[in-house]
């Protein structure tokens, strides 16, 4: 009874405006994946063009001799996963740092919110931040693991394209390398997000503030850029 009672006494440190602004940074999180996963048929994202492009990168590697290229390609590919994964966990440990010292960030964020809370308002708030950072780097792990995975499955293509499981192993490579870009881009959006909800050490208004420039700027990335112009022209 005693811990349901502390763990009441933190919840009521916080302002219901810091609740919904909690829900939204989530929500938006949830929303923006979601929709570029799932686009619709006139407004392609991005990230499904370059699926299209996967596929046929696969279906042209059948006949590519010898494919140094491809390999050069995935290897590439996953150097940035191993950078990213490299990147959240150096990430992790410096927010966990600054969680063992709350009272000094405490102190700050006070000076800057111009309020005084307790030292667990600004530890829960950190909590948030790792676990999107948590979040990216598991993401990011698959990710180098899928395109692992890729790299045998292309390395299991018959080199006579004529061979009747050419284009089917083919086709799993490609599967396998959509899957891994995903995963990476989940990742990806796990890192906006939790710069986003940095913004929280600035105030329910700040994070709300800040999950909708995320918003934008990922919708823009996706749905409307120059670049998907170019995949986009014919």
């Amino acid at each position: 009874m005693r811990h349901v009672m502390t763990l009441v006494d933190r919840i009521a440190l916080f302002e219901p405006l810091d609740f919904c602004a909690l829900g939204l940074l989530f929500f938006l999180w949830i929303a923006v994946g979601f929709r570029v996963e799932h686009p619709s048929a006139k407004h392609v994202s991005t990230s499904m063009l370059m699926a299209g492009y996967r596929q046929e990168w696969m279906r042209q590697m059948v006949t590519r001799e010898p494919r140094i290229f491809d390999a050069h390609v995935l290897g590439t590919l996953r150097q940035g996963t191993a950078f990213f994964a490299s990147t959240s966990v150096i990430a992790i440990g410096g927010t966990l740092a600054v969680i063992g010292n709350a009272e000094r960030l405490a102190g700050v964020a006070s000076d800057i919110t111009l309020t005084d809370h307790p030292t667990i308002v600004w530890e829960l708030k950190l909590m948030v931040l790792t676990l999107f950072l948590t979040n990216a780097f598991l993401k990011f792990v698959w990710a180098n693991r899928l395109f692992g995975y890729c790299s045998v499955l292309m390395g299991a293509v018959p080199n006579d394209p004529n061979h009747a499981d050419a284009y089917v192993q083919a086709e799993k490579a490609a599967q396998i390398n959509i899957t891994g870009a995903k995963s990476f881009n989940r990742g990806l959006r796990s890192l906006y997000f939790a710069l986003a909800a940095a913004a929280w050490l600035a105030g329910p208004v700040a994070l709300m503030f800040a999950s909708i420039c995320t918003v934008v700027v990922i919708w823009r990335r996706e749905f409307a850029s120059y670049s998907r112009k170019i995949l986009l022209a014919t």
